[in-house]
């Protein structure tokens, strides 16, 4: 993206307050991930626990996002995101009250964990789309590279800020301040222009039923192969790779042996890398989504995944940690190109629910296997196997996916 497109977006007032809301409030959603697990690991000292609790926050995602992006076809995405961050707050609320008075238990994280994985499911399809009606279709691609920066600093911004609060304040604050950027998040939504991610006028609220519509999204997807197969790699690499994120209390305390800021510096060094993918794809002059970049961002995944699975030493932790997360998000950000580019604006809200399902919806599934690995062989070799396991994923589909372009 070049410095015209990219003063082009950020002349965009909608643009402005959109980013800023979402700078604060995923700020906000990471301190309260670090905070949660570093709580359930206090309380329980269970691999088993963390995996529980990590499966309600996803879990509804599995059974519901195609239902999300089809509403998110059918209706005004910013009013449906202001309606999902106003109800995260509750979840987050209740959780702080119940730790600051001492009542908190691991059942009820998981249930509140779950409240919010259902509403996550109806927020992430509307999410991915926004963009499309917020800007022009020429700026989509450096809207969706900023969006990333903003998406991956908060990574960096949100682990780091959890683990000096919990050490100073306690891990209620961390959700007290993650329910104060909801009520953010939504303030930036309300102040933009009334047509702000709205359908245009002449695709007014389809005549067919939501059944029907979710039928013509799956066809869609299944009449295309090779986003078909894009989205098989995702659904591996979430079901065995992406959910070491819940098993970094274990390493941090268990193998590390550094605590909760140290904690918060391993989920950071992840966000760091992230972020500084997301910069590399928004810094391109001309960006392009190739499928050969996609199977050369797995590889660098799995293997720094399980470099960081065998490693006993905390700044080679770090150091793989850092690295995994370039692997990451550059192979999302790209598939996620790809799968847009290859799909009509008016089934892309589905296409997204359905990529949102292999994303997130497998991650409940992944929890599981992780968290009961862990518990029984140990957290290094269930991420060792798990990342193992990527690398083939990625070994085998690397010939069609490296043609996509």
């Amino acid at each position: 993206m070049d410095r015209t497109a990219c003063h082009a977006l950020l002349a965009n007032r909608n643009v402005r307050l959109y980013l800023g809301g979402q700078l604060i409030s995923l700020s906000g959603t990471w301190m309260q991930s670090v905070a949660q697990g570093w709580l359930v690991y206090q309380l329980t000292g269970s691999a088993f626990w963390l995996a529980l609790t990590a499966i309600a926050l996803t879990a509804p995602v599995s059974l519901l996002s195609l239902v999300g992006g089809a509403l998110a076809d059918r209706y005004d995405r910013r009013r449906l995101l202001i309606t999902t961050q106003l109800l995260s707050l509750i979840p987050a609320l209740l959780l702080g009250f119940l730790t600051r008075s001492g009542h908190v238990t691991p059942g009820l994280i998981v249930a509140l964990a779950l409240l919010l994985g259902v509403i996550n499911a109806f927020d992430l399809p509307a999410r991915q789309v926004f963009w499309g009606r917020l800007v022009p279709a020429e700026l989509l691609l450096g809207a969706l590279s900023l969006n990333a920066v903003v998406f991956n600093a908060t990574r960096v911004v949100g682990p780091v800020l959890a683990g000096a609060i919990i050490a100073a304040w306690g891990t209620a604050s961390c959700f007290y301040l993650n329910a104060a950027s909801f009520l953010i998040g939504s303030a930036s939504l309300l102040a933009m222009g009334p047509q702000s991610g709205s359908l245009p006028h002449h695709s007014a609220r389809p005549s067919t039923s939501l059944l029907a519509e979710l039928q013509e999204g799956l066809r869609f997807v299944a009449a295309e192969k090779e986003s078909s197969l894009l989205l098989l790699l995702i659904a591996v690499i979430s079901l065995f790779g992406i959910p070491f994120v819940p098993l970094l209390p274990l390493f941090a305390d268990g193998i590390l042996h550094v605590g909760p800021q140290g904690l918060g510096m391993l989920a950071a060094s992840s966000g760091i890398g992230a972020l500084a993918a997301a910069l590399l794809l928004t810094l391109q002059r001309e960006p392009r989504c190739k499928g050969r970049l996609v199977v050369a961002s797995g590889l660098l995944f799995g293997i720094c995944l399980l470099l960081f699975a065998r490693s006993n030493q905390y700044y080679t932790s770090l150091l793989a940690l850092l690295f995994s997360g370039v692997g990451i998000v550059s192979l999302l950000a790209l598939a996620n190109c790809l799968l847009q580019h290859r799909c009509p604006m008016p089934l892309r809200g589905r296409v997204m629910g359905l990529y949102t399902l292999t994303l997130a919806g497998m991650a409940p599934f992944g929890h599981a296997l992780m968290g009961l690995l862990a518990g029984t062989v140990g957290a290094a070799a269930a991420l060792s196997l798990g990342s193992t396991i990527c690398l083939a994923a990625v070994l085998l589909t690397a010939r069609p996916i490296s043609r996509l372009a």
